[in-house]
């Protein structure tokens, strides 16, 4: 594997910032509670549709370094895994197993069809065509 030019690594860098910044206040603005972690879950699907959705922009198709700072940085730092496991395990610790499969399940199947849905909004040349950029392939 060829080693990333610079402005790549800046882009994802930059565009990761932006999206950490985005959720840091997203979560601040409606914080998740007690409950259901509706903020995070939101964060998650939307940030998966988004990214989901980059093939069907002529822009990012036609600039890598976009379509890097877009995915892998403004929408890598946007979604966050990590939240998503803090909140099952905090659901269990508290003793509710079943809101933290709700949970945890939930994301997964809303977020793929988040996917399967923004998915339809390019075609499979477009999704080849980024993919590669992005070096999926």
């Amino acid at each position: 594997m060829t080693p990333l030019p610079p402005r790549l690594i800046g882009a994802v860098a930059l565009g990761g910032a932006v999206g950490v910044v985005l959720r840091y206040a997203l979560g601040e603005l409606v914080p998740d509670g007690d409950g259901f972690p509706w903020t995070t879950f939101a964060i998650n699907v939307s940030g998966a549709f988004a990214l989901a959705l980059l093939p069907a922009l002529a822009p990012v198709r036609r600039s890598r370094t976009l379509a890097v700072a877009l995915g892998p940085g403004v929408l890598g730092g946007y979604t966050t895994l990590s939240a998503t496991s803090e909140q099952g395990r905090s659901l269990l610790d508290q003793g509710r197993p079943a809101l933290a499969a709700a949970y945890l399940l939930g994301t997964l199947g809303t977020a793929l069809v988040a996917v399967a849905i923004a998915g339809h909004w390019s075609t499979a040349a477009e999704q080849r065509a980024i993919a590669v950029e992005d070096g999926d392939r």
